[in-house]
């Protein structure tokens, strides 16, 4: 269809305000009766617009197949951001080398600053809880939260690239953690089987056109749709074994930071691991960034006075000493 000339709004409004059957018998009623009729009411003109509607050939069947056309790659579209988002943090979480140095840095710290306590002091891990609640850790002074500490421990020993622009966030960006807490399984799995309910009435639409429509008006529509399904299933398809991949990424994930659902709750949800650490990783880059320019001033500083050394050093020139005396004079003269 040229979009050109007819737009998917207008497409789509055409659509909803087509006439029903209920409606279409009451037109022909009138038109057939008007013909008994010397000096019949003819029809207004929003009638006679349904009547003209009406008489393109599938008119409905049609339509349903282009506006389903127009939408499901967005749909699909959409499904697959999110379960790739999905993917990524969970790959990172998992297996992400500044991840693990991070969490390392937080074993390392709590066991000895717990190193009094037999039970506490030499443990093999810790629940993802304690992430947030790092920042309250004061020193004894409360000059500084232990997150700051760690922060400044991770990108002064462990970050090569600490307080330049090449610099890399370690963990999931906070905005993408967030994005994940607020995605449910059950919408991707419901979204997918409306789109496959949809996709099979398409099918089963344009078999239906294409059955009842002569020669004539049979294409481009056939063809441009029997193209469009088969692409459409493949990609349905893909979807949802992407989906049956992430969700068994997601359980190994929550199995790998042993979280347990919440009460009422059959299985670990995103909202339950991604929230947790949606919160710690705000808090990290805020402490992180400040961290960064610190050192980034440092680095200038520490430049700058290399090259005032450097040219001070230029600056600085010994000059000959020139031998004068007796012993000179007689030398000069020998």
């Amino acid at each position: 269809m040229d979009n050109t000339v007819v737009d998917l709004e207008t497409l789509q409004a055409l659509y909803e305000n087509r006439a029903q059957k209920e409606e279409m018998d009451q037109i022909k009623r009138h038109i057939k009766s008007n013909a008994e009729k010397d000096c019949g009411k003819p029809l207004d003109k929003p009638e006679q617009f349904l009547l003209q509607l009406a008489e393109v050939p599938q008119f409905s069947g049609r339509v349903f197949c282009i506006l389903f056309q127009s939408t499901f790659t967005e749909c699909i579209s959409n499904v697959q951001r999110k379960i790739h988002l999905l993917q990524r943090v969970c790959r990172t979480l998992k297996s992400g080398e500044g991840v693990l140095q991070v969490l390392g840095l937080v074993l390392a710290f709590g066991n000895f600053m717990n190193g009094g306590n037999r039970s506490r002091g030499q443990a093999d891990g810790f629940t993802l809880d304690i992430l947030p609640k790092l920042k309250d850790v004061k020193s004894s002074d409360n000059s500084q939260s232990l997150l700051s500490f760690i922060v400044a421990y991770y990108l002064r020993h462990f970050d090569e690239d600490a307080g330049r622009e090449t610099c890399v966030y370690p963990l999931p960006e906070p905005q993408d953690l967030f994005q994940a807490s607020q995605m449910k399984f059950d919408d991707f799995q419901r979204d997918l089987r409306k789109l496959r309910k949809d996709l099979n009435a398409c099918s089963s639409e344009t078999e239906k056109v294409s059955a009842a429509s002569s020669e004539e008006h049979l294409q481009p529509f056939k063809g441009k749709m029997e193209q469009f399904l088969t692409r459409a299933r493949t990609e349905l398809e893909d979807q949802e074994k992407q989906l049956a991949d992430t969700q068994k990424s997601f359980v190994e994930l929550s199995v790998f930071f042993s979280v347990k659902p919440k009460a009422g709750e059959k299985e670990v949800s995103p909202n339950t691991i991604f929230s947790l650490w949606h919160e710690f990783s705000t808090d990290f880059k805020d402490l992180w960034k400040k961290e960064n320019k610190l050192l980034l001033k440092e680095r200038l500083r520490a430049a700058e006075e290399t090259i005032k050394q450097a040219r001070e050093k230029s600056a600085y020139s010994v000059k000959p000493k020139h031998a004068s005396g007796i012993k000179a004079k007689l030398g000069q003269k020998m």
